[in-house]
């Protein structure tokens, strides 16, 4: 509940005094422990919070590891519940007007009885409480110590020295009426919530628990074999393999016959030992170690565990493949790219479990009551105390305190402590499992609050797989003359279209040439020198910057960019030498993806450095409501703010390096997955398979959780606006009934885990 407490080693949350929780999720070696309501509590032991005493849970959720307080909490429960049944049974014989044993020697049987439940049993809860008061950040186990201890207290001075109280409360042996089955039977109801509510609280890091278990714990690698003909050797990489391709050892695509990885032993080796550049063998239906490139062989990959899409991708060399999914029939050699706390798993299990424990907005509304409620809850048991000690039926004394213990049990503030992070946990874990990665709570919570939704066009609605499709020469200038300068002065650049016309000129058989003095301007275009001549490609603004005339192909552009291409003119020595239409196909399911963003009520507009025309083009068939285009990347941020400043709330969904401002500049942004790493680290949500129809997932699951938690803070505070006046008798004048405090802890127990109960049916909602 606050994420600004941290320490080191597991105990309770000094403000809420809930355990503290792990903060991160990852593999590391040694466990930190944290405050599932007060992430900022971080210790290196399990213990409770010092703020609200909830037990600590570790930052790193392993697969299959033991919880210390879990384990303490049964073994109290199973030694504290021997000890409580006599109690009950004794309890019941008394109900039944059965007396075994005189009054006196009866309370000094329960006093043995109980003693060690309440002491022993109870002693953490006595310890949070002490601290609580200690540090002034009263919490549940405040009015849990304070009632049980003094029903157990009263009872024992009234056991050891019964003399001391006036003859109207002692009976016909002197004996006084004792509390030691309310102070036991409170202890042990309230150890079994803790039980409850630790393995519910576990069920809500299945999500992450799931992930962790996606990376399988050996590989196959190989151990390169000695040099031979054919072999690849330091300055033999791999890549397509072309007629006089200049350059061709460094370019990325399949390799043929002599392939590294084809011979050489193969030896089953930890994940953990696995090193970037190690080549590693995927069978059938493995798993796959860890991130690569595959460099040899063809297959499918399942990554439906990751981006919660079933059907299978195809993977060729060239190929990018990612650590936790699974290989299907086919067999591929790949080389590991990313290895431990790089590995995009990795990732996403650390970008989980920091949501998981960050504080969404609406978290503020159950802070504010939490800092009065537990004041007011004792004044309202002093309260109760007073008036029935005054005005009450006798015995008085015996009516004020029981009643008053109820006001402290029944009242405890657990249930709206947990209200929000339980839904925020699960929440968030059913959105990785669904591919959707939320980088904390305000995310999560802002999202199904955006109106408008700016989307760039390449990589984003398109599959930032452009194909050069047309290539027109002008004047004296020849096809392959137009390719040949064009492509070598792109293939320095790592721009998409720069790669389209650079594969376009290889699958021509277009020989290139080493560039020189080459310079790029983000949004226009790039300049070089091949074989002494001057080479200029980009927009109507990069040639006007070469002073060169581009009106005698401007129809044709406009012709091209009607269908859907990006159109570039290429300059050679200030001379118009023509231009080239490049196409990228737009996402199958993009279309689907914007009607079902428009049937959701958002406003779609597509911002995008590309001519009006291409993008015309596009939004047209995709029915998107307004295009702002020829924006360069640093006016995409100034984009956001206008409809921000119109009063839109605004979320912007990208890829690229260029898009990195405007993420970060919208309410929410949102990256593709399949983007830049600028981009991922800028967004707030980030949708794994670059697939827009994980905006329409995010924006139900918000809504879902937020709906989940207005539920849990209504029950919460109806909860305790209805029991705290029935524990303190105010049905008593009219029905005669009175609360017994082991009913009420019963009901402190059971508000929690309904808590946590509701908010565990987010895993199973509909997105």
């Amino acid at each position: 509940m606050d994420p600004e407490v941290r320490q080191i080693g597991p105990g309770a949350c000094p403000k809420c005094g809930m355990a503290l929780e792990p903060v991160e999720v990852a593999p590391v070696s040694r466990t930190e422990w944290t405050c599932p309501m007060h992430p900022e509590i971080v210790r290196t032991e399990p213990g409770s919070c010092p703020i609200c005493g909830m037990a600590l849970e570790p930052k790193v959720t392993a697969i299959a590891e033991a919880n210390p307080e879990l384990d303490d909490m049964s073994r109290r429960f199973r030694i504290s519940l021997l000890f409580t049944v006599p109690i009950l049974l004794a309890m019941v014989a008394d109900a039944l007007m059965i007396h075994l044993l005189s009054p006196s020697v009866m309370n000094w049987l329960l006093l043995a009885l109980a003693t060690p439940v309440v002491v022993w049993g109870g002693a953490p809860f006595f310890a949070r409480g002490w601290t609580s008061l200690r540090t002034w950040q009263l919490n549940m186990f405040t009015l849990i110590a304070m009632g049980v201890g003094t029903a157990y207290a009263f009872s024992v001075v009234a056991t050891i020295v019964p003399f001391i109280f006036p003859a109207s409360l002692r009976a016909e042996d002197g004996s006084v009426p004792v509390y030691f089955e309310p102070a036991a039977v409170i202890v042990v109801l309230v150890i079994l919530g803790q039980i409850l509510e630790l393995r519910a609280r576990s069920r809500t890091s299945a999500a992450i628990r799931n992930l962790l278990r996606l990376t399988p714990a050996t590989a196959r690698r190989i151990v390169p074999g000695p040099k031979g003909p054919g072999l690849r050797g330091a300055e033999d990489l791999p890549g397509p393999r072309g007629p006089g391709l200049p350059g061709a050892e460094d370019l990325p695509g399949p390799r043929g016959p002599g392939l590294r990885g084809a011979t050489g032993d193969e030896e089953e080796v930890a994940v953990e030992s696995i090193h970037v550049g190690d080549h590693l063998r995927v069978r059938p239906g493995e798993r796959i170690a860890t991130d690569g490139q595959v460099i040899e062989g063809e297959s499918t990959v399942d990554e439906s565990m990751l981006t919660g899409e079933s059907i299978p991708v195809s993977v060729t060399p060239g190929s990018r493949v990612t650590g936790g999914t699974v290989n299907g029939t086919g067999t591929f050699v790949f080389e590991a790219t990313r290895v431990g706390r790089d590995t995009m798993l990795a990732q996403i299990v650390r970008l989980v479990g920091e949501a998981q424990r960050s504080r969404a907005p609406i978290q503020r509304l159950a802070d504010r009551v939490s800092g009065v409620f537990v004041p007011a809850v004792l004044a309202a048991a002093v309260a109760t105390a007073l008036f029935w000690s005054l005005w009450g039926p006798e015995p008085r004394v015996a009516h004020a305190l029981v009643n008053a213990v109820a006001v402290l049990i029944i009242a405890c503030p657990c249930a709206l402590g947990l209200a929000t992070p339980m839904s925020i946990m699960v929440g968030t874990g059913r959105g990785a499992e669904l591919g959707v990665l939320f980088r904390n709570a305000e995310a999560l919570e802002l999202m199904q609050q955006v109106t408008t939704l700016l989307i760039d066009k390449t990589g984003t609605l398109t599959e930032g797989k452009p194909t050069l499709v047309t290539v027109a020469p002008r004047g004296a200038f020849s096809e392959r003359e137009l390719l040949l300068h064009a492509a070598s002065v792109e293939h320095v650049s790592e721009h998409p279209l720069a790669t389209a016309i650079v594969s376009g000129a290889q699958q021509r058989q277009v020989v290139l040439s080493p560039v020189s003095q080459f310079a790029s301007a983000p949004g226009t275009g790039v300049q070089g020198v091949v074989s002494n001549r001057r080479v200029a490609i980009g927009n109507a603004a990069q040639m006007r910057e070469a002073a060169v005339d581009v009106s005698s192909l401007l129809s044709d552009a406009d012709d091209l960019r009607a269908q859907g291409q990006t159109v570039v003119f290429v300059a050679i020595d200030g001379e118009l030498a023509g231009l080239l239409g490049v196409a990228d196909r737009v996402k199958p399911t993009a279309a689907a993806a914007i009607a079902a963003l428009h049937r959701d009520g958002l406003r779609i507009v597509m911002v995008t450095g590309d001519s009006q025309l291409t993008a015309d083009a596009v939004a047209r068939r995709l029915g998107i409501d307004e295009v702002v285009a020829e924006v360069l990347p640093a006016g995409k941020a100034d984009v956001v703010k206008r409809f921000q400043h119109a009063g839109a709330r605004v979320a912007m969904a990208g890829d690229g390096i260029n898009d990195a401002p405007a993420l970060a500049q919208a309410d929410v942004g949102i990256a593709m997955g399949t983007g830049t790493d600028v981009a991922l680290e800028s967004a707030s949500v980030t949708l794994l398979r670059g697939d827009l129809r994980g905006i329409v997932r995010a924006r139900a699951l918000s809504r879902a959780t937020l709906a989940n938690i207005r539920q849990n803070l209504f029950f919460a505070f109806v909860y305790n606006i209805v029991g705290v006046p029935i524990a303190a008798g105010a049905l008593y004048p009219f029905l005669g009934l009175l609360l017994s405090p082991m009913i009420a802890s019963a009901a402190m127990t059971f508000s929690s885990v309904s808590v946590i109960a509701n908010a565990l049916r987010l895993r199973r909602v509909e997105l």
